[in-house]
Parts: C-alpha cells; structure tokens; sequence
C-alpha cells in the first residue's frame, strides 16, 4: 500500500508539473486556435470583399470556434460604425479622409488600415448578343459616359475604337452605387487619374454627386439594375460580374493596352508601386503594361489600442490568419493574394495592436 501510494503521489506530480508547463505556453503568433463558441466578433463594412470574407470566416469558425458577423453595408458604413465603435472591424476600399480619422482618433485613438486583399472593379454592359471582353473602352471614354457627355452607344468616338463591333443606336443607361462605397472610391479614383474635368466636377471619395441615371444598392444592387436594364453599363467587383454573368469590357491602361479584369491582371497592378507603412495607397492606373486599370487594396480597419482583451486579442489572432493561411483562399474568388511586401507591412500593423498599453500577438 505504501507502495502503491508513493506511485499515486508522483503520478499526481507529473499531472500538476505538465499542467503547469502547458499553462505558460503560449500559442504561436500565426495560430488559429481559440477557445470554441466563446468569442462573437463584430464587422460591417465593404461589400467589394464580402464573397471572400465570407469564405473566411466560416473557414475560421470551424478552426477556432469564433464566429465573425459581418455586415456589408457599403465601405462608408463601415467607417461610420468603426467610428461610432458598434463593431470591432470596419471595412473599407476607400482610404478614410483626414476629417474621418481625425472623428475616430477623437473617440478611441489612431486607427489601422490593413490590406486584406486586392480586386479589380469591372465595368459591365448589357448590349445584346455582346460577351465578355469585346467591348474596348478608354479612360477618358468612360469618364465621358459618366460625365453624361457621351450619352450613345454608337457615339463616334466608341465606335472608334470598336469598328468591328455593331453598336446599337440607342442611349447608355449609366447605373451607379446609391451608398457610400469603396468599390466607388476605387473606381472615381479612377477617373480622376485619366480625366481632369471628372477630377474637378465630381472628384474621388465613397460618395460622389452623379451626374446621372440610376443608382442601385451595393455591387449586387448595381449587377442587378444592370441585368435588367437592356443598354446599360455599370461597375461592380469583379465577383459579381462573374456570379451574375455579366459581360464586362476590356480597358485601356495606362501602357495603352486593352486589358481584361482578369487575376493576373489585378496582381501587376500592385507591382512596382511604393508602399507605405500605413498601407494608404492606391493601385488604380499603374504603369505596368499588363496591368487592369482599376484595381484597389482592400483594408480592415481596426484600432491600435483595443477597450476589450477578451475581444481584442482573439480579433489579432483572426487578423494574422487571414493575411497569411486565409490568402489561400483569395484567387478561387478571382482576388489577388497579397504579395509577401504587403504581407510584411500588414505583419507590423498587426503587431502594433495593444490592450492597455501591451501587445496583443508577438512574432
């Protein structure tokens, strides 16, 4: 019996003694392991990414147990909330002004804009017996149509550059988005690039004066309005295009080549391009011959100092899979992964985020 008891007592001291060992471990930096069902994480935002951040989160609830509910309101909505702290991520395409992070520095300190992934905007057209790709179109053409400048489809100057397209004598319908959007700050980030008098009339921002027509609801609002009106044109993420089948034109870059919004295409345009620590940069109009024209980072826009550990924490850790084990899943969705000198500014970005004054996740 004694025996049997000594055996008892150091059984009882190797369970205390690993305990105590697996206790002060930590989990690594990129771990996606999390306590299952006890974390519900908040975003709304950007519906530019919302296929892909669907993916994501559903893959991440089944790894960690953490359910991220996400919103996409439009990327001037998620700004609003992120500034008002109704969630615990905002989304956005369109970088916040001055005045915007000012607000939100007011309220809870400096905010982060870290890229998630990058997309191209489409130009779709719905012109009968007409498929993807055959429609050509310029910069400044577009800026035209959306001027309500150039108001027919065969308008001499289209015509031009399509002569062996049969365009039918009939007005453009110009659809637009109605809500504050990144996908529309990208795409008027755009035009002010290859038009001045667009730069000086409308200008760049989530939310712009249209001159005309139609305005719709998100990109599925905008793929749908140009579904059903014969004869319209309209720009939404490159998903949606391609889930409402949707025929989308070829256009001029800067180089002067006619280029489709393909994922290779997306991919060059952030090739060459000068990145900054804060990750505000936009893609649009690059200078590599192969690159589609309107492309855009899209960011999560997340608080340096967090109010809540037990959200906080498991919110970075959701942060380091999605730029690294979640880019994965990125080109099925037809976005660009984001190359390894994003990934490494994004990295620091993510590190930099602190609850009372100490670091969330380590490397």
């Amino acid at each position: 019996m004694r025996k049997q008891g000594r055996e008892w007592i150091s059984t009882l001291a190797l369970i205390l003694v690993g305990s105590a060992l697996l206790t002060g471990c930590s989990a690594p930096s990129n771990s996606a392991t999390a306590p299952a069902g006890t974390v519900n994480l908040t975003g709304a935002g950007a519906t530019f990414p919302a296929p892909l951040y669907t993916k994501w989160f559903d893959e991440y609830n089944k790894l960690t147990g953490v359910k991220v509910n996400y919103q996409p309101i439009g990327s001037g909505g998620g700004i609003s909330q992120i500034t008002e702290g109704t969630v615990d991520f905002g989304a956005s395409d369109g970088i916040m002004t001055e005045a915007q992070l000012t607000k939100a520095g007011s309220k809870s300190g400096p905010i982060l804009h870290i890229p998630m992934t990058s997309g191209s905007v489409a130009i779709i057209y719905n012109l009968a017996d007409m498929g993807s790709g055959q429609l050509k179109l310029a910069g400044d053409m577009l800026a035209g149509i959306y001027l309500k400048k150039i108001t027919r489809w065969n308008d001499p100057a289209i015509v031009a550059l399509n002569p062996d397209l049969k365009l039918p004598d009939a007005a453009i319908a110009v659809v637009f988005r109605s809500d504050g959007s990144g996908t529309t700050y990208i795409f008027t980030n755009y035009l002010s690039k290859v038009s001045p008098e667009w730069s000086q009339q409308v200008g760049n921002a989530t939310s712009v004066k249209w001159p005309g027509d139609i305005g719709g609801q998100g990109n599925a609002g905008v793929a749908g309005q140009v579904q059903q009106i014969p004869n319209s044109i309209g720009y939404v993420e490159l998903a949606y295009a391609k889930q409402n089948k949707l025929a989308w034109a070829k256009l001029k870059n800067a180089a002067g080549n006619f280029i489709e919004p393909a994922l290779a295409a997306t991919t060059m345009a952030a090739e060459g391009v000068t990145l900054p620590d804060d990750m505000k940069v936009m893609l649009t109009n690059s200078s590599n011959p192969d690159a589609y024209p309107i492309v855009g980072f899209t960011w999560l826009l997340v608080y340096v100092n967090q109010k809540d550990k037990v959200k906080g924490e498991p919110l970075v850790k959701m942060l380091w899979w999605a730029i690294h084990d979640g880019q994965k899943y990125t080109e099925a969705l037809t976005y660009a992964s984001l190359a390894a000198p994003v990934v490494s500014k994004a990295e620091n970005e993510v590190l930099s985020i602190k609850y009372q004054g100490q670091p969330l996740i380590s490397r």
